[in-house]
C-alpha cells in the first residue's frame, strides 16, 4: 500500500523543518514551500493528497489558497496549523469540508492524527480548541 502524500506550506524554515520531521515517518513529504502563491503552484503540479499548511503567509494566506484550490476542484484535502484560535476562521475553514485544524503549541501530538483524520474523510480540530467549542 502505498503512502499518503503531503505538501507543507509554512514561511518559517524553522517550523517547516519540523513539520517535515513530524510528517516523514507517516507520510511521503513531496514538497515544501513558503507562501501561497507557491503552494498553489505545488498543488497543481505534485497533486498531494494533503496540504498541511500554515494560514498567515506572505503572498496569499493558507486559508485564501486552500479556497482557490477547492474552487478548482483540486483532489486533496487541508489540514491548517497555525496560531490563530479565532472561531471566525476555524468557520471559514471548516466550509472547505472536511479539514483539520491545529494549534501550532499542539502540532507535536495532534498533526499525523490529524492527516490521518482527514485523509479517512473525517475533520480534526486540536483538543485545545474542542473544549473551547463545547464551553
Amino acid at each position: 500500500m502505498s503512502r499518503a502524500r503531503v505538501l507543507v506550506a509554512e514561511d518559517s524554515a524553522t517550523v517547516a523543518r519540523q513539520l517535515r520531521r513530524l510528517l516523514a515517518d507517516a507520510f511521503d513529504v513531496v514538497g515544501v514551500v513558503a507562501d501561497g502563491l507557491s503552494l498553489l503552484d505545488a498543488v497543481r503540479s505534485e497533486a498531494p493528497d494533503v496540504v498541511v499548511t500554515d494560514i498567515a503567509m506572505p503572498g496569499m494566506d493558507g486559508l485564501q489558497a486552500a479556497e482557490l484550490l477547492a474552487s478548482e476542484g483540486a483532489p486533496c484535502r487541508f489540514v491548517f496549523i497555525t496560531v490563530h484560535a479565532e472561531h471566525a476562521l476555524v468557520e471559514r475553514a471548516q466550509h472547505l469540508g472536511p479539514c483539520g485544524y491545529v494549534l501550532k503549541p499542539e502540532a507535536g501530538e495532534d498533526l499525523v492524527a490529524a492527516v490521518n483524520a482527514v485523509l479517512a474523510g473525517r475533520p480534526y480540530l486540536s483538543p485545545s480548541l474542542r473544549r473551547t467549542a463545547t464551553q
